[in-house]
C-alpha cells in the first residue's frame, strides 16, 4: 500500500511543473456492476510531448 502512495506523491510533484509550465494530469474512473460484484478502476495520466506516466489502480 505504501508504494502506490509514494508513486502518487512523485507523480503529483512532477505534475506541478517544478522546472517549467504546469502539466495537468488527467484521471478516469470506471465502475462496472455485474452479477459477480462491483469493479472499480482508476487511471491517472500525466504527459508532455511524447512522454507520459500512467498510474492505474483497480479494486
Amino acid at each position: 500500500m505504501k508504494l502506490p502512495l509514494v508513486l502518487s506523491a512523485v507523480l503529483l510533484i512532477a505534475a506541478c511543473g517544478a522546472d517549467g509550465e504546469p502539466v495537468r494530469p488527467t484521471a478516469t474512473t470506471n465502475i462496472n456492476v455485474n452479477p459477480n460484484g462491483v469493479n472499480v478502476g482508476t487511471n491517472v495520466r500525466v504527459g508532455k510531448g511524447p512522454f507520459a506516466v500512467n498510474l492505474g489502480l483497480g479494486l
